[in-house]
């Protein structure tokens, strides 16, 4: 039972197109369900984070076949309708491995080396496995996947200088600001990648923290971590006289904050400098806010070419990884009875 992937990542697609294609952390438990009784395969886990939505699958079917009808199911899901050519990716083994691998060490990672990505995979593997969504092919993928993660992360510099998309976020802010020494900071959305920003941020030298999110137990209770304020979700606009950095992250399905609601907002700044980083996807902020003066927006794939300034620092190490990746495909294959007997592929389609 061969394993393939299909997906779209920010090598492969730009925010306008991946967004297109999220998945809702809350909806992935019955799209998986789904894909098992429409989508023809046997076991599945859906991996959806700001940088890539990507399908992991076991199947009987033939994978040319398999690929083709995960590629229809992932287009079908969102109605998405627009021509593509090579924004979605498959591959089959050893392919497919490989490129598991790689994401766990964050070697596909927009920042390389990054480590969330680590997490973020575990946590879409468990919500299969709990929902009873993998069996014994994926489950040994994934626990290969991330024994090998750990490996590299002791053995080679592959992580050294920023590792995360939060930590690239502090330093775009110091870029702006030159110091966050006396900056107000909010965060809106305090999941994992919020919580990590704030403590760079915290760690750099940023003056307070304000937290707003949908859930105000957990805003306070992040708040309280780092010595920060809660706010309430529907007040967090009215804090913004007093901030001089947001961090947005929260999995609202449209735009929290556009440039009509922004636009009298800056009048009670007068006109301060605002940098507004949204690492949300879908995007929390319309880009229309652009064009309002003083006013300085990046998301998710603007911040690649700060990513870019690290990946010289590990360059040297990606061909070491990339071969012991490969070293330990083709064990995990070679101990898998049935894998002679299937065709390798990959590819895009046209």
């Amino acid at each position: 039972m061969p394993i393939i992937v299909i997906g779209l990542s920010h090598r492969s697609s730009p925010v306008t197109v991946r967004e297109r294609f999220a998945f809702a952390e809350s909806i992935i438990p019955d799209v998986l369900q789904k894909l098992r009784t429409d989508g023809g395969v046997n076991e599945a886990v859906i991996l959806s984070t700001c940088n890539r939505v990507e399908i992991y699958a076991a199947t009987d079917r033939s994978e040319r076949e398999a690929v083709e009808a995960l590629r229809r199911f992932l287009l079908e899901h969102h109605n998405y309708q627009e021509p593509l050519t090579t924004e979605i990716y498959g591959y089959s083994e050893p392919q497919s491995l490989e490129h598991l691998f790689k994401v766990a060490c964050g070697i596909d990672s927009m920042v390389l080396g990054e480590t969330e990505i680590l997490g973020q995979l575990k946590k879409a593997y468990d919500v299969a496995l709990q929902h009873k969504h993998t069996g014994g092919r994926l489950n040994k993928a994934f626990q290969k996947a991330f024994n090998i993660a750990k490996q590299i992360r002791t053995e080679t510099n592959i992580q050294r200088g920023s590792t995360s998309v939060g930590s690239v976020a502090v330093e775009l802010a110091e870029k702006i600001f030159s110091s966050l020494k006396h900056r107000q900071v909010m965060i809106i959305g305090a999941g994992d990648t919020g919580e990590k920003t704030a403590r760079a941020l915290l760690s750099r030298g940023a003056q307070s923290i304000m937290v707003s999110n949908r859930s105000h137990d957990r805003a306070v209770a992040l708040a309280a971590e780092l010595g920060g304020k809660a706010i309430h979700f529907d007040e967090w606009a009215k804090e913004f006289g007093h901030i001089d950095i947001v961090i947005s992250s929260t999995a609202a399905p449209h735009y929290i904050l556009d440039r009509k609601k922004l636009e009298p907002l800056m009048k009670l700044r007068k006109n301060r400098s605002l940098l507004l980083i949204d690492i949300a996807v879908p995007r929390d902020i319309d880009p229309e806010v652009n064009f309002l003066e003083n006013v300085y927006l990046y998301n998710i794939d603007d911040l690649q070419a700060i990513a870019a300034d690290s990946l010289k620092h590990r360059q040297e190490e990606i061909a070491r990884c990339e071969a012991f990746i490969k070293e330990k495909a083709r064990g995990l294959l070679s101990a898998t009875p049935d894998h002679a007997n299937h065709p390798r592929l990959a590819f895009n389609h046209e």
